[in-house]
């Protein structure tokens, strides 16, 4: 299990829940690589309004607006192990966003780990 805890970064990717790669969602296709280059987690969270650079508003509220849904992956661990994998994101995100932010790790403990 990686240890983690103190300084390390949040990377972020904002993407459409209809955006794919080999014809499966590209949020899944990111979580994988991040399990396979062994980074400490990722999450995925979908939202139900948004808007990017193309300017189109999507929501939930709406069902003839609520096509390609906002959804974003969230991957923490320490820098060098972040900066590593985004070569990967050069590769797969064709449209969105990616950012990073510099966070502090108060807690990072797993089922079964509860020393």
């Amino acid at each position: 299990m990686t240890r983690l805890n103190g300084t390390a970064l949040r990377l972020t990717i904002l993407i459409g829940d209809n955006d794919t790669w080999h014809h499966k969602p590209l949020c899944s296709e990111i979580t994988r690589r991040a399990h396979d280059a062994g980074l400490a987690g990722a999450s995925v969270f979908h939202g139900v309004e948004g808007f990017g650079a193309s300017s189109l508003i999507h929501t939930s509220r709406l069902l003839s607006l609520s096509d390609n849904l906002p959804v974003a992956v969230v991957i923490v661990d320490h820098e060098e192990r972040i900066r590593a994998f985004l070569p990967q994101l050069d590769e797969l995100v064709t449209e969105g966003l990616v950012t990073l932010d510099e966070v502090e790790v108060i807690r990072y403990v797993g089922r079964g780990n509860h020393g």
